[in-house]
C-alpha cells in the first residue's frame, strides 16, 4: 500500500514520448487518486481459494507496449518477448486505491483477480512469483505497468500479494519468472521453498581484476561486507562482486542506496 501510492505520484509525470500506456494509476491530469470506477467488495474469506492465473497464449495487448516510455526521466522498454525472463527484487502491492480503474493494458484492475504490473514485461505475460522469504509462490497475468518506486521490481494485486503472505509488511523478496504457457512449470503455488542466502550483486566481470578493483574500491567506502565470487564450475563465466547477506527489503534498500551514491546504481538481488 506505500508503494502504491508513491506509485500513483510518479505515474502522475509520465510521459510516453509519442505512446500512451493508458490511464492507469493517475493520469497526468489527476493530481490526487481519482474514485474507484466501481465499489470495492468485500475481501474474499479465503483468499488461499482464488486459483492463480492460468498461462495461455495470448496476443500481444494493443495497449500498454510501446518500445519504450519515460516516467520521472528514466526511460524504460519494453521487452520484445519473455521467453527465459528471470529476476530478482522488491515486490509490492496495489488495492482499494485502484480497484476497478483502468491498467495499461485498458482492462479493469481487479485487487481480488491474480494480476500484477511490471515495467518491461510485454503485456499480457504470465509470471511465477515466489516470496524468498517463505518459499510460497503464485502464479500471475501481468496486465499493468510499475511501479515506478525505486528498487521495485512487481507491483501485486491485493490477492496475490494475500497468498504470498506479504500484506503485512507491503513488500517483501521474490524472485519473478516468466512462464511459457504450454510448458510444463516445475513449481506450484503451494511449494514451501527453502529460503535462499540472499545478496546485492553490485557488478559481474569477466576479468577477475576488474572484479577486485570494484570489491577493493567498495572496501574503501565502508562496505565491508563486499566480496568476489568466483565463477561457478558449470553455471558462470564470471566474477561477480556481492554485498550481504541480506535480510529483508531494509537491508536491500539501504545498500542499494548506498550503491547509487557511489554512482553503481544497476544494483540487483542475487543467490547463488
Amino acid at each position: 500500500m506505500r508503494a502504491a501510492t508513491l506509485a500513483l505520484l510518479a505515474a502522475a509525470a509520465l510521459t510516453m514520448s509519442g505512446c500512451s500506456l493508458g490511464p492507469r494509476r493517475g493520469a497526468p491530469a489527476a493530481p490526487v487518486p481519482p474514485a474507484p470506477a466501481t465499489a470495492t467488495p468485500a475481501p474474499p474469506a479465503n483468499p488461499d481459494a482464488i486459483p492463480d492465473a492460468v498461462p495461455r497464449q495470448e496476443p500481444r495487448s494493443a495497449h500498454g507496449n510501446p518500445p519504450f516510455y519515460d516516467v520521472l526521466g528514466q526511460r524504460y522498454f519494453v521487452l520484445a518477448g519473455a521467453d527465459g525472463y528471470v529476476e530478482r527484487g522488491v515486490a509490492s502491492w496495489y488495492g482499494p486505491t485502484f480497484h476497478g480503474g483502468s491498467t495499461s493494458s485498458g482492462e479493469q484492475y481487479d485487487m481480488y483477480g491474480m494480476t500484477a504490473a511490471h515495467k518491461t514485461l510485454p503485456l499480457p505475460t504470465y509470471v511465477r512469483v515466489t516470496n524468498l522469504r517463505n518459499g510460497r509462490s503464485v502464479v500471475v497475468r501481468v496486465n499493468d505497468r510499475g511501479p515506478f518506486v525505486a528498487n521495485r521490481l512487481i507491483d501485486l494485486s491485493y490477492t496475490a500479494a494475500a497468498k504470498l503472505d506479504m500484506l503485512r509488511e507491503g513488500t517483501t523478496l521474490v524472485e519473478v519468472r516468466a512462464l511459457v504457457p504450454g510448458v510444463p512449470d516445475d513449481l506450484t503455488r503451494s511449494s514451501q521453498l527453502p529460503p535462499p542466502t540472499l545478496y546485492v550483486q553490485a557488478g559481474a566481470f569477466s576479468d577477475q581484476q576488474n572484479a577486485e578493483r570494484l570489491n577493493e574500491r567498495l572496501h574503501g567506502a565502508g562496505l565491508a561486507s563486499a566480496f568476489v565470487l568466483s565463477p561457478l564450475e558449470g553455471k558462470s563465466h564470471l566474477y561477480r562482486v556481492r554485498l550481504g547477506p541480506v535480510a529483508s527489503v531494509a537491508d536491500f534498500d539501504q545498500l542499494a542506496a548506498r550503491l547509487a551514491a557511489l554512482g553503481i546504481r544497476d544494483a540487483r538481488l542475487a543467490s547463488d
